[in-house]
C-alpha cells in the first residue's frame, strides 16, 4: 500500500475531497516522523510501537577482501508490532492457506 492508496481509503471512508486526504496522510507522517526524530519512540495503540535504537561500534570485514574493519555507531528504527496486529496478520495467513 502507497501513500496515494491510503489517501483514496481515506477518502472513501469520510467523503472528502482528494486534496483534503492527501493532506490528512501526509500531515500524519509528518508528526510520526517529526515524533520519531525528536522523542525517539511512538507508540500506536493496536498497532505497535516504533523505537530508536542506538548501536555501538562493532567489528565487521569486508567480504571481497577479508579485512576487519570497525563500524561505527548509528541509531536504528525499530517496530515491534501489537499483539492485535499479530493475531491479525496470523488469523489472515490461515485463512489464505
Amino acid at each position: 500500500m502507497t501513500k496515494a492508496d491510503l489517501a483514496d481509503k481515506i477518502q472513501e471512508r469520510i467523503s472528502c475531497q482528494k486534496k483534503e486526504a492527501v493532506e490528512l496522510v501526509e500531515l500524519v507522517m509528518e508528526s510520526l516522523k517529526d515524533a520519531i526524530a525528536t522523542e525517539g519512540l511512538v507508540k500506536i495503540s493496536g498497532f505497535g510501537n516504533f523505537v530508536v535504537r542506538q548501536k555501538t561500534d562493532r567489528a565487521g570485514r569486508n567480504p571481497q577482501t577479508g579485512e576487519t574493519i570497525t563500524i561505527s555507531s548509528r541509531k536504528v528504527l525499530t517496530f515491534k508490532p501489537s499483539v492485535i496486529l499479530k493475531n491479525r496478520i496470523n488469523s489472515s495467513l490461515m485463512s489464505s492457506d
